[in-house]
């Protein structure tokens, strides 16, 4: 299993509980970033870590003092354009991971925003290295545009990668459920990652739902 090369920042602040058989479709012992936060409470402080892999490091900080943040990824190995990339981000950053899930030998960075407010939406930024020499950007198209996908969704969303998919699960509400309870079931969306015309992209692969 390739995975386990950062550290791992994870933060469960009231958020409604997701149902435990994920370990039905993926290893037990996988860490899911669970971006939630409760209602008007935000844990501000700032977010560091250095992810490292196949020669490659990246310190991924960011100020996490908000609503709106900014987040800083210095890379170190590329061979190219080695300058930080600065991103604004709507809300606060709950985890990082690096992997490669392509298996083409240059890794990429996954990085997991959760936003205000008592839904906890959960975002993303990500970057590929592009053999060895610059970074592209990663588009993970968001939930709520998809017309099947989106039904009964309503964020607390959480994020990992596992085993050369990357996967993103969330609770399905009914539509008497509160934000705070959802009844239904849990959505797991499995995606893969594949290059697109301006950089790369996660494609939808498979839905689960239990």
């Amino acid at each position: 299993m390739r995975r386990s090369r950062q550290e791992v920042h994870r933060y469960q602040l009231g958020a409604p509980a997701l149902r435990s058989p994920v370990c039905l479709l993926i290893p037990c012992f996988t860490t899911f970033f669970y971006v939630t936060a409760a209602s008007g409470t935000w844990a501000e402080s700032a977010f560091s870590t250095v992810l490292e892999l196949q020669g490659f490091a990246f310190d991924v900080s960011a100020t996490n003092g908000g609503s709106i943040n900014q987040l800083t990824i210095t890379p170190q190995g590329l061979t190219g354009q080695s300058d930080p990339v600065l991103v604004e981000i709507d809300g606060t950053v709950s985890g990082a991971e690096i992997d490669d899930l392509d298996g083409n030998g240059f890794p990429e960075i996954y990085i997991y925003v959760t936003s205000a407010g008592s839904g906890s939406y959960g975002s993303f930024v990500g970057y590929a290295v592009n053999e060895g020499q610059s970074l592209s950007e990663i588009y993970l198209p968001p939930v709520a545009d998809d017309p099947e996908q989106s039904v009964g969704y309503m964020g607390h969303d959480a994020f990992a990668v596992v085993e050369g998919t990357f996967v993103q699960i969330f609770p399905v509400y009914v539509d008497t459920d509160s934000n705070a309870q959802p009844s239904g079931k849990t959505r797991q969306l499995q995606y893969k990652l594949a290059p697109g015309e301006a950089g790369w992209r996660l494609d939808l692969d498979r839905v689960v739902e239990y």
